[in-house]
């Protein structure tokens, strides 16, 4: 299936592994421009190289998200280095699961803070991106934990919080025809994530948690991608505000 991305601009906060990576890579294989960031700077030299060498246009930086001026004016001068911008994808994350105060401020600062300081910076490029091909898109990489909470977790919460303020923004942004979308993944297992050090670390844990998986395996970071890469693309031009579940039925919400 073409999904109509060859030529897109796009950019991707935590573009350098995991989902992140994996969105990025996809990206690229169908002709977008990608432009991506994430803290460790040989990792985005990295990943950088790989994405330009499938044959379009690549750069990257070293961004600290809960930075929110450094942010906003990466993202400004990458859209600005583009020509423009078609998507963006708020993937980075804080990935802290506590209920203390660090806890609550740095999945505020990243989590929130940072894909509000993205869409803002972004808006501009996305609305004239719009009004030339008549779509323009935003996702973010919320969690099933967003649905799900035995405990208080400031990482649930937060990630709760993304999904209502997603359709804000997809509300308010219709009819400028720039969407607004929420992919939520399950457990993502990839070597280096926090799933193989669980693995690693924690076996009993890790069992439980394969264990409650009926499809009997946890996500890959592919497909994940798969899903964002369908919400981005023109695709999905008339779907807006939503929260779709990627998450091999481990949750037991039914969304209605």
């Amino acid at each position: 299936m073409d999904l109509q991305l060859k030529g897109k601009r796009a950019i991707v906060l935590g573009g350098t592994r995991g989902i992140g990576r994996a969105i990025a890579d996809e990206l690229a294989d169908e002709g977008c421009d990608v432009a991506i960031c994430a803290r460790n700077e040989d990792q985005v030299k990295d990943a950088v190289a790989a994405l330009a060498a499938k044959g379009v246009s690549a750069s990257g930086a070293s961004v600290d998200i809960a930075d929110h001026k450094a942010l906003g004016d990466w993202v400004r001068s990458s859209a600005e280095a583009m020509g423009g911008l078609d998507i963006l994808i708020s993937n980075a994350s804080a990935l802290v699961q506590g209920a203390d105060a660090a806890s609550w401020q740095k999945m505020l600062d990243v989590d929130m803070l940072g894909a509000v300081t993205a869409v803002d910076a972004a808006l501009p490029f996305l609305k004239e991106a719009a009004a030339t091909s008549g779509d323009a898109s935003i996702v973010a990489i919320s969690s099933v934990s967003s649905v799900n909470s035995d405990s208080p977790s400031s990482y649930g919460a937060m990630k709760a919080a993304l999904i209502h303020y997603m359709r804000g923004v997809a509300k308010s942004q219709a009819p400028a025809h720039v969407r607004a979308n929420v992919v939520s993944p399950g457990t993502v297992y990839f070597k280096g994530g926090v799933w193989h050090m669980i693995e690693e670390n924690m076996p009993d844990m890790f069992k439980g948690a394969m264990d409650r998986n009926p499809m009997g395996r946890m996500a890959t970071p592919e497909d994940i991608s798969h899903a964002t890469l369908f919400l981005a693309s023109p695709l999905s031009s008339f779907t807006t505000g939503i929260n779709m579940l990627v998450d091999g039925a481990i949750s037991n919400r039914v969304n209605f």
